[in-house]
């Protein structure tokens, strides 16, 4: 048996252990990168750590870390009941207005992940407060990232489409960024309606929050909440901080929001104390452990080696849609932006044999290849997984771990179907 096989093997069987004995994943996956890298792929200990993403623990800890802070001192309830009045009450609309906003920061430009670092937690945290399913509000704010990640002048978008200028491919950056929106769209709609989005219809928050008084003391209670004290401005500053160093100043999101923390923890030592044992240390083990072994794997040429051998296919329908297959199930567990560039290139020689139109099928690729982004081994599916207050964080990851293991199986079918068997381009 070959190296290569050996190592899917082995992420099979860390699946099946994780699942039916309630391991920690992450922690059977760094068992597992020790094993097969040293014992199968003859790599030492510089060679497994090679595959760690410390940009990624980084932004886990950074985030949770500052958003920890302001649920403590009550930003957050401030942000959602601020929420609550924009769409004057209408608790249906805000998984909408949470997907608009994730769309336009990564349409004008922000990382995938940077988006779902700022909103998710605001998201999740209304979510929490108004019953509404953290499944839901998490795949809203997702899609919406991904929905806007390929406007032509977004960072996936001029990644794509520099690939395709650069392998002299035929290409359609409106085509590619309106089918992403599009795909997005109709999957939020369905996340929507299964999730209990149509039940929320018609339902409305409490009372105005701006009152100082109401039955049963709820809206003194609002009141209180709605009030900005001096920690809660300071919070908001920095979240807007955070903004700005990601989308304006290109810092990265991770380092920003550990060192935005630290400051808020200085000046407030006593609501921010608590707040470092609320990082959500466990879906960093997990995170981390899982990408550290998919590194390895990298390491060791498995996904080369899966590629090539689909690319050598005689049948371009058929090795189209395995290739759509192998960026949705890779970029589950890796960089979407890293299979998009690994991908496209396989693609090359059966596009030239002009059975398959290039447009279509570089536009199917790259929807595969992000649209699984809510998995929670994906970046974004992480920060959503963390972001989640007040939830059973097991049943949660299971949630997000059933859900993208549903679009792994439907969308690049149905990308394939709509995009590539046509022959679009």
């Amino acid at each position: 048996m070959s190296a290569e096989l050996i190592s899917i093997l082995v992420l099979v069987v860390v699946f099946v252990i994780a699942t039916t004995r309630s391991i920690n994943m992450g922690a059977l996956a760094f068992a597992a990168a020790f094993g097969v890298g040293q014992l199968v792929a003859g790599l030492d200990a510089k060679g497994i750590f090679a595959g760690f993403p410390g940009d990624l623990f980084v932004v886990l800890v950074g985030v949770t870390y500052l958003f920890a802070i302001a649920r403590a001192n009550g930003t957050t309830d401030w942000l959602v009941h601020a929420a609550i009045r924009l769409v004057r009450g209408r608790i249906a609309l805000i998984p909408w207005v949470m997907f608009a906003i994730t769309a336009l920061l990564t349409a004008i430009g922000a990382v995938s992940p940077a988006a779902v670092a700022i909103v998710a937690p605001i998201a999740l945290s209304f979510a929490a407060r108004y019953g509404i399913s953290p499944l839901l509000m998490g795949a809203m704010v997702v899609h919406g990232a991904q929905g806007g990640g390929f406007s032509p002048i977004s960072i996936y978008g001029t990644i794509v489409n520099g690939i395709v200028e650069r392998e002299k491919l035929q290409g359609s950056p409106l085509t590619l960024f309106l089918a992403s929106l599009a795909v997005n769209l109709v999957i939020a709609g369905v996340v929507f309606v299964c999730c209990g989005g149509l039940a929320l219809r018609g339902t409305r928050s409490g009372p105005d929050p701006d009152d100082t008084a109401g039955q049963d003391g709820n809206a003194a209670v609002d009141g209180a909440i709605s009030r900005l004290d001096p920690a809660r401005a300071a919070t908001l500053a920095a979240l807007v901080a955070l903004v700005v160093a990601v989308l304006a100043l290109d810092l990265d999101a991770g380092l920003s929001a550990i060192t935005l923390a630290v400051l808020l923890s200085a000046c407030w030592p006593e609501t921010s104390r608590k707040a470092v044992g609320e990082i959500a240390w466990p879906t960093v083990l997990l995170i981390c452990g899982v990408l550290t072994y998919v590194g390895v794997m990298e390491e060791m040429g498995t996904i080369d080696y899966a590629g090539n051998a689909v690319g050598g296919i005689g049948i371009p329908l058929l090795a189209a849609v395995l290739l759509c297959y192998i960026g949705a199930i890779v970029s589950a567990f890796a960089s979407s932006v890293g299979i998009m560039g690994a991908l496209i290139p396989l693609a090359v020689p059966f596009l030239a044999q002009g059975e398959i139109g290039a447009i279509g099928m570089i536009t199917a690729l790259a929807i595969s290849a992000t649209v699984v982004d809510v998995s929670p081994f994906s970046t974004n599916g992480a920060l959503v997984l963390a972001a989640a207050p007040d939830v059973d964080r097991e049943r949660f990851f299971r949630q997000l771990m059933v859900y993208g293991g549903i679009v792994v199986a439907v969308v690049p079918a149905a990308v394939w179907l709509l995009l590539v068997v046509p022959g679009f381009g």
